[in-house]
């Protein structure tokens, strides 16, 4: 068999970065760092083929696993002069996850291990530190019995903060060698009293002990919730990371941080982070102390009244900016860095490419091309197209009147409010109800996450930059402000309190992740400008792209911000959506409830002049960009009363009988309308709705030409076709039309007439309607429905469990079903281009906008893809990053 255990330290490394799969990201980067000279304790990586074995063979290992271990551990032990499990010279080691994919608090770690009754002593004796020793095991004692025993934290806390109480102390820093020495005894009669066994005391069971709980929690509640957000595969696995302990909490020269190389909220190419004197790296990222700035210029920005890291440890920060240095040169990205400095001496304990929000990703790839450490072509594979959603989100107005409550830390950017709620079951209950809640937390914990995730933001009330809750609302997009001490959460009571205001679950509060500011009520919200690095990475991002990128758009606002955002077209304008105005639906009912084609017709050409006007807006908008106009696509009996009190309004509106109201309802009503009286079928029932519409379209165009000066090119799209026959008749009143408008106008009209290929016959008999349609654009919702036999309003309630279970990838309605529908797609297009070499096809369904579907309509060939007007940078962003995969594979 291969080989399970990798080795790093003293300047080498088994194995490199290049090996993040094997090794996981933390893994990797720490033998990388180690191949560059830079301080890192000796350690060793249980790889992830351990952790596929593992739940491979019933949480088992592989045989040879164990002697491997053994091995390694003597080799870190000949590095560091200490024998793990010698009671007189023990080597303390540090367990943690590193997955491949970056999954910050949602797995388990363990520090300290090795520590027991004799091993306390012989460290106490040996750093000269009683203090120090029994800080160290009551840690270990805590961590150890939470992560790999399942005694819950609080049991210890609440030890703690009544051992507190009684002495008379009020931080943790206050406690003395031998308070920590009695706790020490309570906390094991704790573990005692929970699990019927004492604390073990084996070294060698410990580490066992810990490496299989960082496996299992591979499968933890959270960490699965963490791969479902963010796309990471189960299959995976994590690997172990075990690491001769560094201490940051031995005494005033000793500290534990975590730094960015360039700010992960705005970008800026500047030292970012935090530390904390006396105290391990878990007291920063878990909140449970507001850590103090690293740099002086931070501190002042800040107005902290604690010495920064630059001041109160000079030597150390001026190694951390070196390495820093090092770093980002090295992985040409910006580095998040995770450091301890024992009594003076700097030593990193991980790196790697640091979360950062939508805003800063875009300027630290601007700004890395410009400084010539990555290509143009590069900076544009570096933002992820989904997390341009971030940018689009509200900002508070500035004009708007600020009730300020608290003041936080600037966690996370944008502006969210909404009701409190105190829980994560209660933010996601109330998501499912539609409603949109702040979590107001003491602190959150990896626990958090799908709370965090139905919040449209987050408020703690400890806890700093780096703390858990900022670092995963930076990943979500979400709004946060961490660290507002002067709240009061009473959790019991379901209020915080803060200057003698009380706030009750339910209040509406509005939280600026920007400024850290918690405002009272609900505050005006205003839309961000894009501009700058975004301008720059777009013009970078439409250089690399082929394909081309449309919006859905409707009406005359939709358009306009479709233009704003860099649409080069419509691809799919509703018409239907036009009729629901109340003026226009009165001519929309009186054409329903008519007897006749005269009585229809009437009622239509009140509409035309309406209908008219809306796409001579849409036309002057555009500016002769294509617009793709979608004819009446909807069963008509959405558009009639449906209460008693709404038919008498009509009746008293139209002059018409509630009972001829009712029985032309009950004649319309269907069962299964998705599949009924709707789309091509009603122009060829009723070829009238058609031409009217084609006339308004023709007239429309030919009025913004002769004012423009420009030509415009509507596409005329005919819904829900299964037949070349059903397009046929009525391309026929479209080209009547025309013929009509060319002889009132003296202008012939440019226009194209194609179809919505939504239905499986239809992609079958591609072939045949290609003779008639010019152009195909796949109406992907509803072949999405068609193909896979599912209702899209009805899904919810199994299709969580299809992803769960891994029978469908994802959500075929969010992202495209590569291997049903997306083979429709492609099955379409070769047969329609069969036909007529150069057909013009898109898609116009949700799917426009998900990175992943952009991703397969490049692969297959489509002229461009339509999508809702704020979702059009992430589909240019992700067309372009689709084109670069598509060059790097041909050329691979």
């Amino acid at each position: 068999m291969g080989q399970w255990v990798y080795t790093f330290g003293d300047g080498k490394a088994e194995g490199e970065s290049g090996m993040r799969d094997l090794l996981g990201g933390k893994g990797a980067n720490l033998a990388e760092m180690c191949n560059l000279g830079l301080p890192v304790p000796p350690g060793f990586t249980v790889t992830t083929a351990v952790c596929t074995y593992f739940y491979d063979h019933g949480r088992s290992y592989p045989p040879e696993l164990e002697a491997e271990v053994r091995t390694a551990l003597a080799e870190v032990g000949r590095i560091t002069g200490k024998a793990f499990g010698d009671p007189g010279n023990p080597l303390l080691v540090s367990v943690r996850s590193g997955a491949r994919a970056s999954m910050p608090g949602m797995m388990d770690t363990v520090l300290n291990l090795g520590l027991n009754d004799e091993t306390v002593e012989a460290v106490a004796l040996a750093s000269g530190d009683r203090r120090f020793a029994y800080d160290s095991y009551r840690r270990f004692i805590t961590m150890y019995s939470n992560v790999v025993l399942g005694v819950d934290h609080h049991h210890f806390e609440e030890a703690l903060d009544l051992y507190k109480d009684r002495h008379g102390h009020t931080l943790d820093t206050d406690l003395g060698a031998e308070d920590w020495a009695s706790l020490v005894v309570r906390y094991k009669q704790i573990l005692e009293r929970e699990l019927g066994r004492p604390f073990p005391q084996d070294p060698t069971e410990q580490l066992w002990g810990a490496i299989g709980a960082v496996f299992g929690s591979w499968m933890n509640a959270r960490a699965k919730k963490y791969r479902e957000l963010n796309g990471i595969p189960a299959s995976w696995g994590t690997a172990v990371n075990v690491q001769a302990m560094v201490f940051g909490n031995r005494g005033e020269t000793s500290a534990t941080g975590v730094a960015f190389t360039r700010n992960p909220s705005t970008g800026e190419r500047a030292l970012y982070g935090e530390y904390l004197i006396n105290a391990q790296g878990e007291d920063v990222v878990a909140g449970i102390r507001t850590p103090q700035d690293i740099t002086e210029a931070a501190a002042r920005a800040s107005g902290s009244d604690k010495p920064s890291m630059e001041k109160a440890m000079p030597d150390a920060y001026a190694e951390l900016v070196r390495i820093y240095g090092i770093l980002e040169r090295h992985y040409r990205d910006m580095q998040d860095m995770e450091f301890t400095v024992e009594e003076g001496k700097l030593w990193m304990l991980q790196t790697r490419g640091g979360k950062r929000t939508a805003k800063a990703a875009l300027r630290i790839a601007v700004e890395l091309a410009a400084e010539g450490l990555i290509t143009q072509q590069e900076a544009v594979s570096r933002v992820d197209p989904a997390s341009l959603d971030q940018l689009l989100h509200p900002t508070i107005d500035p004009k708007a009147e600020r009730q300020v409550l608290a003041s936080g830390l600037p966690a996370s950017p944008g502006a969210a409010c909404g009701e409190v709620v105190f829980s994560s079951e209660e933010a996601e209950a109330a998501k499912k109800q539609d409603r949109k809640v702040i979590l107001v937390r003491v602190e959150t914990s990896p626990e958090d996450i799908h709370g965090m995730h139905a919040a449209e933001g987050i408020l703690t009330t400890r806890g700093g930059m780096t703390s858990h809750a900022a670092v995963v609302a930076r990943g979500m997009g979400k709004p946060c402000v961490s660290g507002a001490g002067t709240i009061r959460v009473d959790y019991s009571a379901r209020t915080f309190t803060v200057a003698g205001v009380t706030v009750k679950a339910g209040e509406i509060i509005t939280i600026d992740g920007g400024s850290g500011q918690v405002l009272r009520g609900r505050v005006a919200m205003q839309e961000p400008e894009l501009s700058g690095e975004f301008a720059t990475l777009m013009g970078w991002a439409d250089a690399a792209r082929r394909m081309k990128v449309r919006a859905n758009a409707d009406t005359p606002t939709d358009a306009r911000t479709a233009r704003a955002f860099g649409a080069e077209g419509i691809g799919l304008c509703r018409t239907e959506h036009m009729f629901f105005d109340a003026e226009r639906l009165v001519a929309m009912r009186e054409m329903i409830l008519a007897d006749d084609e005269k009585g229809r017709r009437a009622a239509l050409a009140k509409l035309l002049p309406f209908q008219r006007a809306d796409f001579v807006e849409l036309f002057t908008i555009m500016g002769g960009l294509p617009v793709t106009i979608r004819l009446l696509d909807p069963p008509l009996h959405e558009f009639l009363p449906h209460s008693d009190q709404e038919v008498q309004e009509v009746a008293a509106q139209t002059g018409l009988s509630v009972e001829k109201l009712r029985r032309r309802a009950n004649e319309l009503h269907e069962h299964n309308p998705m599949l009924g009286f709707r789309g091509c079928r009603l122009a060829v029932a009723y070829p009238e709705i058609a031409e009217m519409q084609a006339r308004a379209i023709f007239e429309a165009a030919v009025e913004v030409g002769r004012a423009t000066g420009e030509p415009v090119h509507p596409e005329v799209m005919v819904p829900l076709v299964m037949t070349r026959a059903e397009l046929d008749i009525i391309k026929e009143r479209i080209d009547a039309m025309a013929k009509v408008v060319a002889e009132q106008t003296g202008v012939t009209p440019e226009y194209q007439v194609g179809t919505m290929i939504e239905l499986p016959r239809a992609v079958l008999r591609a072939g045949e309607i290609a003779e008639t349609a010019e152009f195909f654009s796949f109406g992907t919702n509803d072949l999405t429905q068609t193909v896979l036999g599912i209702s899209r309003d009805d899904a919810g309630t199994f299709l969580g469990t299809y992803t769960q279970k891994g029978i469908l990838a994802a959500d075929p309605f969010m992202t495209i079903d590569r291997d049903g529908v997306g083979e429709m797609v492609k099955l379409g297009i070769e047969r329609g281009r069969a036909v007529r070499p150069g057909l013009k096809v898109g898609i116009c369904g949700e799917h426009g906008g998900d990175p992943a579907s952009v991703t397969f309509c490049d692969e297959i060939g489509l002229d461009y893809v339509s999508c809702s007007p704020y979702r059009v940078p992430i589909a240019r962003l992700a067309a372009a990053q689709a084109a670069l995969g598509q060059k790097a594979a041909s050329q691979a």
